[in-house]
């Protein structure tokens, strides 16, 4: 494919699947590692991209009506924790003019969800209240759906069709036909009465039956729900109050103990950036001995943060509430940090808004309060900035910094939440390292989790066609034994 297409191909993309091989299994598990059918949605994927510039598209790129219209957007979490992309459907009118620069606003979208989420996949909402057969546009639907099935390989969780008018229903069986049988099951048309199954009500608008207050509206780009201000000294309650002394110490222990290891290590980055820049990326990873924090490290440009992607709470059989979040500065400034959250209400975070000084490492302890319980639709966001050293790190001057610094320089990095069902895993942790075996991470799991219900579901397939021959044989066999009964009756 590369030496008799390399022209149609974006140099950047066929770079990443060289490269990247998380991109080149969720190819294969779409495909049913079927590497013939798997090449060749994958050159189908890369002529796209590059016919629509999806390495280039920004929002300078594309016209601002585009994003104002409030067509196509990011917002919320459905009851599986997976990103909402909504299509409200009464806002889009066809127009053969415009179609190309909405395709690409779709792109635009996708592409921008997928690099910073790291592909976790999507579902998309078709809000059909209050639409008509002005805002029937079957191309367009037909590009989504191709978007998902063809350029975005196990991108796509569910599509949820909110009260789809009757006049529609000819429509939609013609979409029926392009999706093919695996992607039809994951259709769910539904109402105000049962859209809940699917959403819970406080990422749902009012005229969808939710309590959700949030409103369109550009600029800037919705950004992910995160709120702020964050509440740093919360609500304390009776449970808190009576934190027995022992755990506090214990904690204290726990965070004093990962310091100094990862100062240890702080020290031994900057040692070996003089010496090789290329090791030190091996090398600069964060290994408390406690084995119950076992932490991975994201490596952005002016931090590293621990965990990288998931602050694990307990159930409430678990009782576990406090989570670690550690900060490295790896620049020679200091750094500002400030973190937000989807559910501010919830959750005591200690610091919230602070800075972080060159080559020292900061703990944040995020915290439940008494009576919430952690949840998968609950995301985490550190955004980062450097601070000129004349600058002071008091609160009025982090608030006067966060207002002035621009966009572009602001470091973001977002963690979601994950709940330990009970304490079991936590041992196996321990087993697992003490092994020195490494654990696999959550996208590995989902990834294998996905393939194997890739292969459940061909199974389950073969069985109800033998059941469906077995079923067809015993009537052929009772037809032929009725006819030769007939037979001898007759005789």
């Amino acid at each position: 494919y590369l030496l008799d297409k390399s022209e149609k191909y974006d140099s950047r993309d066929v770079e990443r699947l060289q490269q990247d091989d998380k991109w080149v299994d969720s190819f294969l598990i779409w495909r049913h590692d079927v590497v013939d059918d798997t090449l060749k949605m994958i050159d189908e994927s890369f002529q796209w991209r590059k016919e629509y510039t999806v390495n280039d598209l920004s929002e300078s790129v594309l016209p601002k009506w585009l994003f104002e219209s409030g067509v196509l957007f990011l917002h919320g979490y459905d009851k599986e924790g997976y990103k909402l992309f909504w299509f409200r459907v009464k806002h889009h009118i066809k127009d053969h003019k415009q179609q190309l620069e909405k395709k690409k606003l779709v792109a635009f979208w996708l592409e921008h969800y997928a690099k910073r989420d790291h592909g976790k996949p999507l579902t998309v909402v078709f809000d059909m209240a209050e639409t008509g057969i002005s805002h029937i546009d079957l191309d367009f639907v037909r590009f989504i759906v191709s978007c998902f099935t063809d350029y975005y390989p196990n991108f796509l969780t569910k599509i949820v069709i909110f009260e789809m008018p009757w006049i529609m229903n000819a429509a939609f069986k013609i979409v029926k036909g392009w999706l093919g049988p695996e992607a039809i099951s994951l259709l769910k048309f539904t109402n105000k009465n049962d859209v809940q199954e699917y959403i819970s009500g406080e990422y749902l608008p009012p005229h969808m039956g939710g309590t959700d207050s949030f409103k369109y509206s550009y600029p800037p780009l919705v950004d992910d729900d995160f709120q702020t201000p964050l509440c740093e000294n919360g609500p304390i309650t009776s449970e808190d109050e009576h934190e027995s002394k022992e755990e506090i110490d214990a904690d204290a222990k726990e965070a004093g103990e990962l310091n100094e290891e990862q100062n240890l290590n702080q020290k031994k980055v900057n040692f070996v950036e003089q010496i090789s820049k290329s090791e030190e990326t091996d090398k600069a990873e964060i290994k408390p001995k406690n084995a119950k924090k076992v932490l991975t490290t994201f490596k952005g440009p002016l931090l590293h943060i621990s965990p990288a992607e998931e602050l694990c709470f307990g159930s409430k059989e678990t009782g576990e509430k406090k989570c670690l979040i550690v900060l490295t500065n790896v620049t020679k400034n200091v750094v500002a940090f400030k973190v937000r959250t989807t559910a501010p209400e919830k959750y005591r975070v200690k610091p919230s808004n602070s800075s972080c000084e060159p080559g020292t490492s900061l703990d944040i302890i995020v915290s439940l309060h008494g009576g919430f319980t952690a949840s998968l639709q609950d995301r985490f966001l550190i955004m980062a900035a450097e601070m000129d050293q004349s600058s002071g790190a008091g609160v009025t001057e982090l608030t006067q910094f966060w207002k002035e610094v621009p966009r572009t320089k602001v470091m973001e990095h977002r963690l979601r939440c994950h709940v330990v069902e009970s304490s079991k895993p936590s041992s196996l942790t321990l087993k697992d390292s003490t092994l020195n075996i490494p654990a696999k991470n959550n996208e590995d799991l989902h990834i294998q989790l996905t393939h194997l219900l890739q292969i459940n579901k061909r199974l389950q397939e073969q069985v109800d066609r033998c059941l469906w021959f077995q079923q067809l044989s015993v009537g052929l066999l009772l037809l032929s034994v009725t006819v030769v009964a007939f037979c001898f009756y007759l005789a």
